[in-house]
């Protein structure tokens, strides 16, 4: 089992789930985040005066997969998420040792 996790930004979270969902992938977890990376943020004018925006608006979103479906889902969040602009986001693919739904006692595979 593998963890996906995959920043992109909010816009795109409505097409990024439908990819994820017609592959397959029933549950995910989304979380509002703030960040940056290579652009450093930005400045906007506000009233006249100028303020930089260093955290950008995020969102966060984890996904646990088999092994088999870790690539599709990788290239689903992909082309969905991207617009070809600075702050497209990132994916990162974390390996999973085990799972347990709570209510049924399902281990690994089964329980996700």
């Amino acid at each position: 089992m593998k963890k996906v996790e995959a920043i992109i930004k909010p816009f795109k979270l409505e097409d990024v789930t439908e990819a994820l969902h017609e592959i397959g992938v029933s549950g995910i977890t989304v979380t509002e985040a703030k960040g940056f990376g290579r652009q450093k943020g930005h400045t906007e004018l506000y009233r006249g005066a100028e303020y930089v925006v260093d955290f950008l608006p995020k969102v966060k979103l984890e996904v646990v997969v088999s092994d088999q479906l870790v690539d599709r889902v990788v290239e689903a969040i992909a082309s969905a998420a991207q617009t070809g602009r600075i702050g497209d986001g990132k994916i990162f693919v974390i390996p999973i040792e085990s799972a347990l739904r709570i209510r049924t006692g399902e281990r690994d595979d089964d329980a996700i």
